[in-house]
């Protein structure tokens, strides 16, 4: 996404360009066959002056408007959502980041189930991570290293060092498959966490040691394992054939940071009865559930049709959500514009996306939820298109799917979780949905303690 600085940096190249073009062009005169014009410009050689600043600024604004052109039908799209950024309403004069702030102190939690279920949880994209390079990453309330060793394999270790607390992420340095502290040198292995040197000790002590986290690549995502227990993994996320043979290309991401427990993400997919009032609005109509049912829009409608299971063993860990997308133009049926969607979840953390289009193709979309606290949720969709479809396909799709997930944002952003709700017949999926995720959580699973009302946005 870019910022309104890029763009003011952007408008004063151009007239920079323009200003430039004044200062080295002093001395030029225009041409002027006819001997006539305006004396004063003429003696003092504005004319020609003018004439190259409107050059450069034509030919800045043309690049720039090429350069816009190309991000537009080319790049692939990524909205990077900062957390007071979307879902809380600014009055008063506050500003969105005061609103966040006010809203995290007042908000009442509700008696709330463990805060970190045992899964798979992303902790970055493989794009990101260079070989070589080392990244701070915050994930289920603790701070790792997530570093790419030379030999190209990712891993990731707890991020202080035993010696004296450094930081591993912050200025250390990769050498092999290991980490070093940028404090004193010690060297740590990416596989176990083991320290296997130390450069101004004659012994390395065998309890010399930092966590490593079971991880993996898969699907141009790095994951991690978490169980409250320390047990081994008790699945595999399932690589996607088409990621892997490069057939579906990666076309984007959004990514924003959610006020809610964990649960109350997934469990949206059981809400049947949400989707219809609360999605059935068009995208045009924006995110701010103020005016979504405004009816300037409301010629423009979608339909949905929604079921979700839980499947059986020997993939209890899976669910699905079947939906049939169409759209309606003042009550017209528009079936090219039908997308078929299956969103499978495994686990708490990973949603595979399916889409599946007559005409245009399918692709993926990959939610990951990652716990950052317990009540701070980082949820990335990360898309994956056939190679033979336009980008701008892909992008609209993760354009529009972003925009009704922000829907959902304000609602997580805002309410209390109700751990025994009033629900009728009709909502019997929930409850369900309830049953099938309580499996992640073990008796020693992390719960809420406290809350810290002085962390503001």
């Amino acid at each position: 996404m870019h910022s309104p600085n890029m763009f003011t940096g952007k408008v004063a190249a151009i007239i920079g360009l323009g200003v430039g073009a004044i200062l080295v062009f002093p001395g030029r005169d225009a041409p002027d066959s006819a001997g006539s014009g305006y004396p004063i410009w003429r003696g003092t050689g504005l004319p020609g002056v003018l004439a190259w600043a409107v050059v450069c600024t034509v030919a800045g604004a043309s690049v720039l408007a090429v350069g816009w052109l190309y991000r537009l039908l080319f790049s692939p799209l990524e909205l990077l959502r900062t957390p007071h950024e979307v879902g809380y309403i600014a009055e008063d004069g506050r500003s969105k980041a005061q609103a966040a702030n006010e809203v995290r102190r007042r908000r009442k939690t509700g008696e709330l189930p463990p805060v970190y279920p045992n899964g798979w949880y992303r902790v970055l994209d493989s794009h990101l991570l260079e070989r070589g390079e080392v990244k701070s990453v915050s994930v289920l309330g603790e701070q790792v290293a997530v570093f790419r060793g030379q030999n190209g394999k990712a891993y990731v270790l707890d991020a202080y060092c035993p010696h004296l607390g450094a930081n591993l992420a912050v200025g250390g340095q990769v050498v092999g498959s290991c980490i070093e502290c940028p404090f004193h040198g010690w060297q740590f292995r990416g596989d176990n966490g083991k320290c296997v040197r130390i450069p101004y000790a004659e012994k390395v002590p065998e309890f010399a040691k930092v966590r490593s986290w079971p991880s993996c690549e898969v699907n141009s995502q790095i994951l991690v394992w978490f169980h409250c227990d320390g047990e081994d993994p008790q699945w595999a996320v399932p690589e996607q054939p088409e990621i892997a043979t490069g057939e579906w290309v990666y076309r984007g991401r959004t990514e924003h940071f959610i006020n809610a427990h964990i649960q109350e993400i997934p469990e949206n997919a059981a809400d049947v009865a949400h989707i219809a009032h609360l999605h059935t609005p068009s995208f045009v109509s924006g995110i701010d559930l103020r005016y979504i049912h405004s009816k300037t829009f409301a010629f423009l409608r979608h339909d949905w049709k929604v079921q979700w299971e839980p499947e059986a063993e020997p993939n209890k860990h899976c669910s699905q959500m079947l939906v049939k997308h169409a759209f309606t133009v003042f009550g017209l049926h528009w079936p090219m514009l039908d997308v078929h969607v299956v969103a499978r979840q495994i686990g708490p953390g990973v949603v595979f996306l399916l889409f599946n289009h007559s005409f245009l193709g399918r692709g993926l979309i990959i939610q990951c939820v990652t716990p950052v606290e317990p009540l701070l949720q980082c949820v990335s969709h990360i898309m994956f298109y056939q190679s033979n479809i336009p980008p701008m396909v892909p992008k609209f799709f993760l354009r529009t799917e972003c925009i009704q997930f922000e829907r959902d944002v304000m609602i997580w952003n805002n309410k209390k979780y109700i751990s025994k709700p009033l629900l009728v017949k009709e909502d019997s999926a929930i409850q369900k949905h309830r049953r099938w995720f309580s499996q992640f959580y073990s008796e020693n699973s992390p719960r809420l303690q406290y809350q810290r009302d002085t962390l503001d946005f």
